[in-house]
């Protein structure tokens, strides 16, 4: 994914700082100005090495097994969650969990797609694929949240609505199309995250808000790489020359207006750590709804249809 002299630079830096820190503690020598300035090095080539990524290493990225998922978030940022579950029509469907919670003084409603850190969780999850019974289910918690002027947040992270014949039959399009068409006039506000791989109609699903963000090493598109380049180039092996032209990373995305805020993530991904990334989301969803406690439900509604209205005027 990163280049090994990259990588080995990075790691060196890193074990000569761990060393400086550990001979200046054990022997009461003030070595801070020479650590200090290994510090800045390491800082200024993770930078490079992170703004450098090609389209194709940040796909891989958002799609890396120990990428943090929705629970992983919700732990971190919220307090008192309770998950809910079920349709109420067919079933629970576990690649989309939501629920109740508290971050600091606002009560909201978290939905997000939840994929696995192993294949056996990954196997109960669909890969984070969801039925429409999932979309169903963020539909009805979305109601409920409006019913009790709680704001939502939602976290998108899914290769793509499950496309098998069980899913159609039970009617995937339609569940899709209506959460869409709901979520655009709810009179609560919607804050939108994009935490690993935004996939199609099935980040769609739980996608429209008033405001939409995108981890730096996230990706938002609406085909894969691997289904562009089957239709593009007729080989699904040609993904990389696919990542290069679709216009699918943060800063592609932030540059369209298609998004409004990038979470900055660390050296090799939000697992290098999670904590500090969910404080930055947190800070964020903060700010929004402080900003949306200032305005009306008719305001509010109003601001998320003028934001998609805007989309691709710049092109």
């Amino acid at each position: 994914m990163f280049t090994i002299d990259i990588q080995e630079k990075i790691e060196k830096l890193e074990g000569d700082i761990k060393k400086l820190k550990l001979i200046s503690s054990s022997n009461e020598i003030d070595l801070s100005d020479k650590i200090t300035d290994l510090e800045n090095k390491l800082k200024k080539l993770t930078s490079e090495a992170c703004i450098n990524l090609s389209p194709h290493e940040k796909v891989s990225l958002s799609r890396d097994i120990k990428r943090p998922t929705t629970k992983n978030y919700v732990s971190k940022i919220c307090s008192n969650f309770i998950e809910l579950h079920g349709d109420r029509l067919y079933k629970d469907d576990p690649s989309i969990i939501g629920g109740i919670g508290n971050i600091d003084e606002f009560s909201v409603t978290i939905i997000g797609h939840q994929k696995g850190n192993n294949v056996h969780e990954n196997i109960k999850r669909n890969f984070g694929m969801p039925h429409p019974e999932g979309y169903r289910k963020a539909l009805r918690l979305m109601k409920q949240a409006e019913k009790f002027k709680r704001p939502i947040i939602t976290f998108i992270d899914t290769p793509g609505a499950f496309c098998g014949i069980e899913a159609e039959e039970r009617g995937q399009g339609e569940a899709i199309a209506k959460n869409l068409f709901e979520m655009s006039k709810l009179k609560v506000p919607i804050i939108c995250f994009v935490i690993g791989e935004g996939g199609s109609g099935g980040a769609l699903g739980i996608g429209v808000g008033n405001d939409i963000c995108m981890l730096e090493h996230s990706v938002y598109s609406v085909i894969s790489p691997e289904g562009l380049s089957s239709i593009l180039f007729k080989d699904p092996s040609k993904s990389k020359e696919a990542s290069e032209v679709m216009k699918l990373t943060s800063q592609d995305l932030q540059e369209l207006k298609i998004i409004d805020k990038i979470i900055e993530e660390p050296f090799k991904g939000a697992q290098a750590n999670v904590e500090k990334v969910s404080e930055d989301i947190k800070s964020f969803i903060i700010e929004r709804l402080n900003h949306y406690k200032e305005l009306s439900e008719a305001e509010i509604i109003t601001q998320r249809y003028n934001k998609f209205r805007e989309i691709g005027k710049c092109l």
